[in-house]
């Protein structure tokens, strides 16, 4: 009678986990691991995304991304300082807002809202608002006004083009990186910064000493989904510039649909996809290990 109660307890437990786990675990497997298994495989054919013949050519388009394709490498390089730049910007920005609003100001409230509002807008539509900003609103402010930042051709050149689509990225994500900002100052002991004060600690020491030691895990965080957006950039580079002036701003993610979806070579896109997937989670764990380091030191 014990064993007969055990395995009903043991089956009704199962019963359980699989109601509870089960409907998840099979959109994940339907929506993430089947579509990625079925990737990695065309990116060893030569498959064009519609015919029904999928040929087998191995490694071959792993051979042409290294060795004739620029483009990619390009992209590549530009997608790279995207990322740096806006790993930082964005979260200087979050952070700073956080600073800010975690004081005691009436309207904190409301200016959480307002600061949050970009991160709800869709990218393609942040996109075209921002373009006719830069292409219109900026020309229109240059002429009346007289200063040449604003008559810059801002989507026209490459350099202000790059730094075009940072302010963009982080007008649009530091909002976000804010919210997690602010929850994690919330939970630092008030009683240690005013027993730091009364040391006769200033507001730099602090910030450097205390606060941040104290928060760096939602740094980490941010750091991480702040690498991955950016990484993964494509419909704000599709709307802003869709990767011109001469593909000088293209984005690995647009390469890929390009060459996927707009020149039928669909192996050779999956097989991009592929290194790409690589790349950023290498850059991701290393970002995530370095900066667990320092939580564990701190």
């Amino acid at each position: 009678m014990k064993r007969i109660s055990r395995r009903k307890i043991r089956f009704q437990r199962f019963i359980g986990y699989a109601a509870f786990v089960g409907p998840a675990l099979l959109f994940f497997l339907v929506i993430q691991i089947i579509p990625f298994v079925m990737g990695v495989y065309y990116s060893f054919t030569s498959w064009n995304g519609v015919s029904s013949v999928v040929e087998w050519v191995g490694f071959e388009n792993y051979k042409k991304v290294f060795t004739s394709d620029p483009k990619f490498l390009n992209s590549f390089l530009f997608t790279t300082k995207f990322m740096l730049a806006a790993v930082v910007v964005s979260n200087i920005i979050g952070f700073g807002f956080a600073l800010l609003l975690n004081a005691a100001l009436k309207t904190r409230n409301l200016l959480r809202t307002v600061f949050f509002i970009p991160n709800v807008i869709g990218g393609l539509l942040l996109g075209f608002i921002w373009q006719f900003i830069f292409v219109k609103g900026f020309a229109s402010v240059g002429n009346l006004t007289g200063l040449a930042f604003f008559k810059q051709p801002w989507l026209g050149d490459e350099k202000t083009a790059f730094w075009g689509i940072v302010i963009v990225f982080a007008w649009q994500i530091s909002g976000y990186m804010m919210v997690i900002y602010i929850a994690a100052l919330q939970g630092v002991d008030n009683s240690l910064l005013e027993a730091a004060k009364i040391d006769g600690a200033s507001n730099f020491t602090l910030l450097t000493k205390i606060i941040i030691p104290l928060i760096l895990p939602a740094f980490t965080i941010c750091f991480f989904l702040t690498i991955s957006m950016a990484f993964k950039i494509f419909d704000l580079n599709l709307s802003l510039t869709n990767g011109g002036p001469f593909n000088s701003t293209q984005s690995v993610a647009i390469n890929i649909y390009q060459e996927a979806f707009q020149n039928n070579r669909y192996g050779l896109g999956t097989a991009k996809s592929i290194i790409f997937f690589l790349v950023v989670a290498i850059f991701t764990t290393v970002q995530v290990m370095l900066t667990k380091k320092r939580e564990v030191e701190a």
